[in-house]
């Protein structure tokens, strides 16, 4: 329910709202073509796409024209419901699957978000520099880094340095080992009350 959304952000404008709203028939329209969430998910999309990829709006307040790297956007998660939220930043939309990237591509346009561009490319294929690069569990942090790890901008604009900020559940202390000295992490469960976030997690490693 979009309820959840004016529940844990109530300071959203009246066209934020309005491209939340918009977001549920989209990706029905596109789901009844193409795969791209789960059909049971559906039923769940509010709580389960777009909340979870807003608690990285509950970590961080991203900076205006902090330019954002989603990496493994697979349907659009989180760099969509990020782009929303943060008008003022530039969001960059990447996936190696052509289907998803026409679904983004699609989406991103009918919700008028024209902070946000969709690309069809591999990690190693992009160029450019982000501050901060988001993703929701393509792999383990200890692969991830390495794809993304010359593609971070030494320049600050935000209250965390520039790295990344990764979604995740589960148990991490073994994956995030390595990183012990530099990671952090929230606890999703301690913004929004909802089950579904018990045991999931905003990831940041700081990489510049």
């Amino acid at each position: 329910m979009i309820d959840n959304i004016i529940k844990y952000f109530p300071s959203l404008t009246k066209r934020q709202l309005e491209q939340y709203e918009a977001m549920l028939p989209l990706y029905e329209e596109w789901n009844a073509k193409i795969n791209v969430i789960s059909r049971r998910d559906m039923e769940h999309f509010y709580e389960h796409h777009v909340l979870h990829s807003l608690a990285i709006a509950k970590v961080i307040c991203f900076s205006p024209m902090t330019e954002v790297l989603d990496l493994g956007t697979g349907g659009g998660f989180p760099g969509v419901p990020l782009a929303v939220m943060f008008p003022d930043c530039r969001f960059t939309l990447v996936d190696s699957i052509g289907k998803k990237i026409k679904v983004v591509s699609d989406v991103v346009s009918r919700l008028g978000l024209t902070n946000t561009k969709a690309i069809q490319a591999r990690a190693e294929q992009m160029d450019g520099e982000f501050d901060f690069v988001v993703s929701r569990a393509v792999t383990t942090l200890g692969e991830f880094v390495p794809w993304v790890r010359g593609k971070i901008s030494r320049a600050q604009y935000n209250p965390l340095r520039n790295g990344i900020l990764y979604l995740k559940g589960g148990d991490l202390e073994q994956e995030l080992h390595p990183f012990r000295h530099k990671v952090r992490t929230w606890d999703i469960s301690d913004y929004f009350e909802e089950e579904y976030f018990d045991t999931k997690k905003v990831i940041y490693l700081p990489l510049s």
